[in-house]
């Protein structure tokens, strides 16, 4: 198999345009496989993406959840080309990098097979044709995505499940196994969520309260977010790192004011302060902040004043990167008692001072235990789908969908 460009039809080709599933048509042609990221890629076309009608992780039937490339922030492209779904590297021709929950790829070709070249492990969903198949827990080299398909146009999308601090991804190519890489879809609706740990999944595939953190327990594709993309045909593009507050991090020690999630938010790889996202590449129809639980889950809470300044100045950052869209404020659905009532009302005083008719808040009830819990009482898989019915309920009140 060769890596990167120059390959035939069957040839290891990775990113090629970056992005999502294509409805229709261009065909790859035989004569060459893509180059894995560069000018040309399409790094998440649109966020999120489903397969051919499906519903992918972030959601639409079209597309990954990163963002276009080229500048562009909708549209497809009539090129052959992989998807890149979230907030993905393709500044390389060798290779796709890419680190934040939900992210990866999404591919439409003709054939019978599909085989990916990775590496940094990780754990991811795999969707075969709308269909949700065993966990992947990848090995560095060949892993096989897809066989004995019937011959014709499938559709293959392939979401990291683990969260950012469990290191860095790399795509380094597809395999066709003889088949040709088509083109992807356009893309029509695209969302991010900004969070912590219970956007990310943590822990929602525990057997209960008791157990801690694992990689094997954590599952983007079944949490709140990409489950609302999913309700609204939407392509989703992830900010959320575990443990990450607005202005605090969760934890009393000295150190846990430093770096919180405002730290991470212009970053494409985010423990690489130099590796910058385009924010023009990806322009949501709205965006959601879940965030606050961590600031308030310990004995340092940070006073009104400087949490409300800090959620301000957060909101500020993603109504420059995104002049048009909703922005969406809330907090759930861990937190009860007094410090929910803190964060409400802090997170209603900044929105009111606002006075931007696109920024709004609404509440998620706090989990009673009925659902069961996830590892270290977070949301169990039940409790995330109560929560994106809330979340959905919200969007399509607010984007009159």
């Amino acid at each position: 198999m060769t890596a990167g460009p120059g390959g035939g039809a069957g040839a290891m080709t990775a990113g090629s345009s970056g992005g999502g599933q294509a409805t229709g048509g261009a065909q790859a042609g035989q004569g060459g496989a893509q180059p894995l990221g560069g000018a040309g890629a399409e790094a998440g076309r649109n966020g999120g993406g489903t397969a051919q009608g499906g519903k992918p992780q972030g959601g639409a039937p079209n597309g990954g959840s990163g963002g276009t490339s080229n500048g562009a922030a909708g549209g497809g492209s009539s090129e052959p080309t992989v998807h890149y779904v979230g907030r993905v590297d393709t500044s390389s021709a060798n290779s796709a990098r890419f680190a934040w929950s939900g992210t990866g790829a999404v591919v439409r070709f003709e054939g019978t097979s599909l085989a990916v070249e990775l590496k940094g492990g990780q754990e991811y969903t795999v969707v075969v044709d709308d269909m949700v198949q065993a966990k992947l827990t990848a090995k560095d080299g060949v892993n096989e995505l897809a066989k004995d398909l019937d011959a014709g146009v499938h559709t293959v999308e392939l979401y990291r499940r683990t969260e950012a601090s469990q290191g860095e991804s790399e795509i380094l190519g597809f395999d066709f196994g003889g088949g040709k890489l088509l083109a992807p879809p356009p893309v029509t609706r695209r969302l991010e969520f900004i969070g912590d740990s219970i956007t990310c999944g943590y822990g929602n595939e525990g057997a209960s309260a008791s157990c801690g953190f694992t990689p094997q327990t954590e599952n983007h594709y079944a949490a709140y977010a990409a489950i609302t993309a999913r309700n609204l045909g939407a392509e989703l593009s992830t900010v959320a790192w575990s443990g990450k507050g607005v202005v605090c991090n969760y934890g009393d020690d000295a150190s846990s004011c430093m770096d919180p999630l405002p730290t991470y938010y212009d970053r494409i790889l985010p423990n690489r302060a130099d590796s910058v996202w385009d924010f023009s590449r990806f322009q949501p129809d709205a965006v959601v902040i879940n965030l606050g639980t961590n600031d308030f889950s310990t004995n340092s809470d940070p006073d009104q004043a400087t949490f409300e300044a800090a959620y301000k100045a957060l909101i500020g950052r993603v109504r420059k990167a995104y002049p048009d869209a909703h922005i969406l404020c809330t907090n759930g659905p861990m937190l009860g008692g007094t410090d929910l009532a803190n964060v409400r009302s802090y997170i209603g005083n900044v929105v009111t001072a606002l006075g931007d008719s696109k920024v709004s808040s609404f509440t998620i009830d706090t989990q009673d235990g009925s659902d069961g819990f996830g590892c270290d009482s977070h949301p169990s898989l039940e409790r995330h789908k109560k929560v994106a019915s809330v979340v959905t309920a919200a969007l399509k009140a607010a984007l009159k969908w």
